[in-house]
């Protein structure tokens, strides 16, 4: 049986996020300037320590500790990812890219 760690205040976690379909795209120009813009904004907001975080081509490892009696991980990270793909929708735009997908707005 699995067991699962519940976010409690004041705490270091460690993530790992994976590229879409594992492309090699985060160690381009493009997404580690937006990536390092995102975190700094994202950390002006809601603050938190960046203990380690590794880069690699298709994924990456971050270490963070949250401010104590805080543990709105996901609005972080949400933040994170929206700045990046945003900042970098039209060098990307050819992942799952469809009329359907265009008319709607949306982006992988």
């Amino acid at each position: 049986m699995s067991h699962f760690r519940r976010v409690r205040s004041g705490r270091t976690y460690f993530f790992t996020l994976v590229a879409f379909r594992r492309r090699p795209i985060l160690c381009d120009d493009a997404i580690r300037l937006s990536l390092r813009v995102a975190l700094d904004r994202t950390r002006l907001r809601r603050p938190f320590i960046i203990d380690a975080i590794v880069l690699m081509p298709d994924h990456l490892h971050c270490i963070w500790t949250l401010p104590d009696g805080d543990t709105d991980i996901s609005t972080r990270w949400a933040q994170i990812k929206h700045h990046v793909s945003f900042s970098c929708r039209d060098q990307y735009d050819d992942i799952l890219s469809t009329e359907s997908r265009r008319r709607r707005g949306e982006a992988a």
